[in-house]
């Protein structure tokens, strides 16, 4: 098990066309660990955090999950229904993925528009696994 940037800089290598990555407490909203192979300005890195809170943790989402929770007659639990968010920019890939092992921790990856969708995908989720094991 190594650290968490360590971590991150090898998944940044494994995602095609990954430009950054970075591991967010969505409970704490505090941003855990963060890598990059471009500079980014600093304030959209200090937002990072309070963004991904409010994909996967904001009033909507969770109005959302308790509808579905209650339609379903599920008890609530804790369990989220959101795990993935992909955002298309401009000229980006944004994957947000929730962490199976902490339902607070939230990967982010980067990765150019060019990039294989499903690759991305494919290779984000592969990452999971060491990024949780790193903290």
């Amino acid at each position: 098990m190594g650290t968490l940037d360590d971590a991150l800089a090898k998944a940044i290598a494994a995602v095609p066309e990954c430009l950054a990555a970075g591991y967010v407490d969505v409970g704490s909203g505090m941003l855990l660990g963060v890598k990059t192979v471009d500079s980014h300005p600093s304030e959209v890195l200090d937002l990072l955090a309070a963004a991904t809170h409010d994909l996967f943790q904001g009033p909507n989402v969770s109005s959302i999950e308790q509808l579905f929770k209650r339609a379903r007659g599920l008890v609530d639990d804790g369990y989220h229904y959101f795990k993935e968010v992909i955002v298309n920019s401009e000229n980006l890939i944004h994957v947000f993925i929730r962490s199976k092992k902490d339902p607070d921790h939230v990967v982010c990856f980067v990765c150019r528009l060019s990039a294989n969708l499903g690759m991305v995908l494919t290779k984000s989720r592969s990452q999971l696994p060491l990024l949780e094991s790193a903290l």
